[in-house]
């Protein structure tokens, strides 16, 4: 066990440790990348005098907050729509709500950019028709909003799993008492669940922070800078490209990143003892929301088509138009399915769809088992060095998908190893950046595991592996699919960390997506899109019918 448990540590250090280390070097290093060079400080000198940085910052926090704001506003309500009322259809809503998750981020961000338009936005050219003047998605407001709805599904995770946990007699007391449903949930249900609002807003706020997809699409055209995207400027598309400076500016967003992570572990563990749920007697109960119980649910649906109704059916629409304009009769005489056609016949769009379900695959299944073993010695087991796991696991959250790629840009280019501008670099940054959220899959389900089944199995006479393959796993298997499913659907559509480390042998779908984009092939991306959307559908619908399977079994 302890061999097992050094095994294991040294892994997760080669792939947690490695890459900040290098990751720092470059920030430290006189030399470009992949040439020997001495340690010099000119480059945080450079970043750190230059007035615009500070601009940047400012502007990266005001992006980040807005948009934490907004994704807690929109969760927050569905989250108590669905949960807690008597409101029609919310079983449907409730289902709805987690569907982005399999949208990639990118094309929400261009769905919107497609819908609030200056010129061709179909909802400003609609307000323009009634006399409202048009919004600008190319500006702070824009992005806010379009990063808030990107981000929304996750807190609604966090907040309506807080709603469930929270005993209703609490609510009941306030309306026996005389409160209303509204006044009830400000005054009760609200401060009960105010340290899973809080999570759930620092959560949100890291990852907007870190967040490539929607500034990609919005901040660049609007030149609005940001850590993100100023990493991808000095990187990709400055000339001669400086990986030091990107360096610098990845390892302070890394540092910023860090410290919020710790705070949200910090707060997240403090949660974990908050219980509400009084045990004997404890039974859900809806609140009855009389006639307003039709209010609510429209307020649901108006959440849920900002969230993903509204995005896809643009993306939708945008796949079967030539070109992509305002729907009028006349463009519903226009469609066609020659996007679609162009999929079938593209050698890039081929190798892309390959590539992304290769690591889609692979990777959920290579980051499922490093998973479960990290959680079985965690979590079963008291071998020593367990603290060191757990610390090793907690840096992969606190990555974002730029300072990663710059690090294993740093960490690769001179190792002898052929992994550097292959698809096995992609892969480990994939498992190495998303590792924690299988983690928490098959953690979470462990601890609901008796231990007196495997002391049995081994009373019994069966070893270690025996006892895990045919006692434990079985158990686990629900968990370890859920993983799976979660790790294929965000490797299937990865895009920030992707765009730094691919090349044309090894382009995944996710910039394949930007460069249709950006090169104006709009109806092609679209379509693109679309087809990646069912992929992950397919991926976990298979991931369910063989956790299922094996339940039956």
């Amino acid at each position: 066990m302890v061999l097992a448990a050094i095994g294991i540590g040294i892994i997760l250090a080669f792939l947690a440790l490695y890459p900040t280390a290098m990751l720092f070097y470059g920030s430290v290093s006189d030399a470009p990348l992949g040439v020997p060079g001495h340690l010099t400080l000119a480059y945080y000198r450079a970043a750190y005098g230059d007035p615009n940085t500070y601009r940047m910052i400012g502007n990266s926090f005001v992006f980040a907050a807005g948009a934490a704001a907004i994704s807690l506003v929109v969760a927050g309500l569905l989250a108590w729509i669905t949960v807690r009322t008597d409101a029609p259809g919310r079983a449907l809503f409730e289902l709805v709500a987690v569907v982005p998750n399999v949208l990639p981020p990118l094309l929400t961000a261009t769905a919107w950019v497609l819908l609030l338009s200056p010129r061709i936005g179909l909802i400003n050219v609609v307000a323009q028709r009634v006399g409202l003047p048009p919004f600008n998605v190319y500006s702070m407001p824009g992005m806010i909003f379009v990063e808030g709805l990107i981000l929304a599904p996750l807190a609604y995770l966090i907040v309506s799993a807080a709603l469930r946990s929270m005993d209703p007699s609490l609510e009941e007391a306030a309306r026996v008492a005389g409160s209303h449903p509204l006044q009830a949930a400000r005054r009760v249900t609200t401060p009960m669940i105010r340290p899973a609002l809080l999570a759930a807003g620092l959560l949100n706020f890291v990852r907007a922070l870190e967040s490539f997809d929607t500034p990609s699409i919005i901040a660049i055209p609007a030149r609005i800078e940001v850590f993100t995207t100023k990493v991808a400027r000095e990187a990709l598309t400055a000339y001669p490209p400086n990986h030091n400076l990107a360096a610098t500016y990845a390892m302070s967003l890394l540092g910023i990143a860090m410290v919020l992570v710790y705070v949200y572990r910090r707060l997240t563990a403090r949660t974990e003892r908050f219980v509400t749920i009084s045990g004997r007697g404890y039974r859900p109960h809806a609140i009855e929301l009389g006639p307003w119980q039709y209010v609510a649910s429209a307020g649901a649906i108006l959440l849920l088509a900002l969230i993903v109704l509204l995005p896809f059916c643009v993306l939708l629409l945008t796949s079967l138009l030539p070109f992509y304009s305002v729907p009028t009769w006349e463009t519903v005489r226009q469609l066609t399915l020659k996007h679609y056609a162009f999929l079938l016949t593209s050698d890039r769009v081929a190798r892309a769809l390959r590539i992304s379900t290769m690591l889609a695959v692979a990777g959920a299944t290579l980051g499922m088992l490093l998973a479960s073993a990290v959680a079985y010695l965690t979590v079963r087991t008291r071998v020593a060095g367990r603290g060191v796991l757990e610390l090793l696991t907690f840096i992969p959250w606190a990555f974002p998908g730029t300072a990663l790629a710059i690090g294993l840009l740093w960490g690769y280019v001179r190792l002898p190893v052929p992994i550097y501008a292959t698809v096995w670099i992609l892969l480990i940054a994939y498992v190495t950046r998303f590792l924690p959220y299988g983690l928490r899959a098959m953690t979470s389900t462990m601890v609901q595991v008796h231990t007196d089944l495997e002391e049995a199995s081994r009373v019994c006479g069966a070893g270690l592996l025996h006892t895990f393959r045919r006692v434990l796993f079985p158990l686990l298997r629900p968990g370890f699919m859920a993983g799976w499913a979660i790790l294929a659907t965000i490797f299937m559509r990865e895009f920030s960390t992707s765009l730094f480390l691919y090349t044309p042998r090894s382009e995944p779908v996710g910039p394949l997506l930007y460069h249709l984009w950006i090169d104006g092939l709009h109806g092609r991306m679209a379509a693109l899109g679309v087809v990646v959307s069912l992929v992950s559908v397919v991926l976990v619908a298979g991931a369910r019918r063989a956790s299922r399977t094996q339940i039956a079994d």
